[in-house]
C-alpha cells in the first residue's frame, strides 16, 4: 500500500487547471491533494475556495509542497517554473507543449542531473496515453511510424464541414463559441499545436529532437469550397496530420499538414475534437489509440494520470535516445500532393517533381504531383500568405 502524500503546488487555473481540480474533489484522493494554486490574476472572481496567490515564490519556498503542475498557457513563464522545480529536486507534471517543443533537451538532461522525473503525457494528445504508451511499450527498434488528428479544435472544424456542410467560416465560429478554438486560432488550425506534440512523441517514438523551424507545417487556414468539393468527389476528407515515418536508410521524415484521407483509414471517421494516433511496426502493422483530444475533464484526467504516476516513482526512461545508431532526419523524400492555386505565379512558386493531373476552369485552378518536402519547407511561408491550398494526397 502507497501511504506517499503529494501536496501540489498548481501553476494555472484555467480549463485544465479547474478540471484537475474538480476531478480530485470528484474522486477525493486521500494521498494527493491541491495545496496552493499560482495564477496571474489573483482578483480575478471565483467559485473555488482555495489558497490562490500570484507569487511563484510562495509555491516554492513553502515547505509541505512537494509536487509541481505546470498548467500556464505562457511557455517562458512555464519553462522557468519547469527548470526552477527540477532544480529544486520537485517532480513536475508540466501542459505546455510549445515550452517543451522548445527546450525538451535541456529538460531532459536537467531530470538525469538532478535525479527528479518530469511528466506530460497531457501535453500530447489530452486524455490518449500515447507518450507512455511509447515509452513502455513500443521501446524497441520495430516501431516505423506515428501519424495522426493531433489537434481537437481543427478536427472538430473539418468535422463540421464535412459531416453538416458548414462553411469553414461557420465552423471555425462555431468552435469558438464553443470554446474549441481561441478567438485567435492559428495555433490550432494553422499545425502549430500539432507540430509542438509531433516533434515531444518524436522524441519518445524514435529517440530524436527536430526543432520546429525545420519540419514543414501547414494548416487548413487557406482552405475553401473548391478543395472541400474536391475531397467530396474523391470520397475522401481532408484530416489536419501530424506525421513522422522512418523510411530507408535509417531517416526520419516529418511534417504537419492537411492529408486526403480514405474511408479505408482509421482516421477518417475520428470526428468533432477526438484525436487519433496510428502507431504502425515492421511486424505488428498498425495499432490505434482513439480519445478525446481537448476539454477541462480529458486532459486534467491525464494530467491526474501524470501525478499518480510519480506516487509510484515513474519516470520516462527515453530508451530510444540511447539508442547508438540514431534516425538522421531529411527532407529528401518526394509524395503525392493536391495543389490548388490561383495564378500561373502560385503555381510557379512550387517546384514538382512531375505533374500527373492538371484542371483550369473559369474559377478553381488545381494539379497533381509530386513534390518534396524540401521544397514545401523552402516556400511554406509564401504558401501561407497566397491564395493557396496544398495537401498530401496518398494513393490509398
Amino acid at each position: 500500500m502507497n501511504t506517499k502524500k503529494l501536496q501540489i503546488g498548481l501553476f494555472g487555473f484555467g480549463t485544465v487547471g479547474n478540471g484537475l481540480y474538480d476531478v480530485l474533489k470528484r474522486i477525493e484522493s486521500s494521498n494527493v491533494e491541491i495545496r496552493r494554486i499560482c495564477v496571474r490574476d489573483i482578483n480575478k472572481p471565483r467559485t473555488v475556495k482555495a489558497l490562490f496567490t500570484d507569487n511563484a515564490d510562495e509555491i516554492f519556498s513553502d515547505p509541505e509542497i512537494n509536487f509541481i503542475v505546470e498548467l500556464i498557457d505562457d511557455a517562458d513563464a512555464a519553462y522557468d517554473i519547469v527548470k526552477r522545480a527540477l532544480m529544486k529536486r520537485l517532480p513536475v507534471v508540466s501542459g505546455n507543449k510549445k515550452m517543451l517543443a522548445r527546450h525538451i533537451e535541456e529538460l531532459i538532461d536537467l531530470q538525469r542531473q538532478y535525479n527528479t522525473a518530469l511528466l506530460y503525457d497531457a501535453s500530447a494528445c489530452g486524455s490518449i496515453p500515447v507518450i507512455r504508451n511509447l515509452e513502455e511499450y513500443y521501446d524497441n527498434d520495430l516501431l516505423t511510424s506515428v501519424k495522426g488528428i493531433l489537434n481537437g479544435s481543427s478536427n472538430f472544424i473539418l468535422s463540421k464541414i464535412f459531416n453538416e456542410k458548414m462553411s469553414y467560416p461557420a465552423a471555425l465560429k462555431l468552435a469558438q463559441d464553443l470554446g474549441f478554438a481561441e478567438s485567435n486560432p492559428s495555433l490550432d488550425i494553422d499545425g502549430w499545436d500539432s507540430l509542438f506534440k509531433l516533434i515531444i512523441i518524436t522524441v519518445h517514438a524514435f529517440g530524436l529532437y527536430v526543432a520546429p523551424e525545420q519540419i514543414f507545417t501547414y494548416g487548413i487556414s487557406n482552405m475553401n469550397d473548391d478543395d472541400i468539393r474536391f475531397a467530396t468527389e474523391k470520397e475522401r476528407r481532408f484530416k489536419l496530420i501530424g506525421h513522422v515515418e522512418k523510411i530507408d536508410g535509417n531517416r526520419l521524415i516529418m511534417s504537419v499538414m492537411p492529408q486526403l484521407i480514405s474511408r479505408e483509414k482509421y482516421i477518417y471517421s475520428v470526428e468533432d475534437e477526438f484525436n487519433g494516433v496510428v502507431i504502425k511496426g515492421l511486424f505488428y502493422d498498425k495499432q490505434f489509440m482513439f480519445g478525446r483530444g481537448a476539454g477541462g475533464y480529458p486532459t486534467g484526467s491525464a494530467v491526474l494520470s501524470d501525478i499518480t504516476a510519480c506516487l509510484y516513482n515513474y519516470k520516462y526512461e527515453y530508451k530510444k535516445r540511447n539508442d547508438s545508431q540514431l534516425p538522421t532526419y531529411t527532407t529528401d523524400h518526394s509524395f503525392r500532393v493536391y495543389y490548388r492555386y490561383t495564378d500561373a505565379e502560385d503555381l510557379a512558386l512550387v517546384h514538382f517533381d512531375s505533374i500527373s493531373e492538371s484542371y483550369i476552369s473559369d474559377t478553381n485552378k488545381y494539379v497533381i504531383g509530386y513534390v518534396s518536402l524540401s521544397e514545401l519547407h523552402r516556400v511554406q511561408e509564401e504558401l501561407r500568405h497566397r491564395n493557396v491550398f496544398i495537401a498530401a494526397y496518398p494513393r490509398d
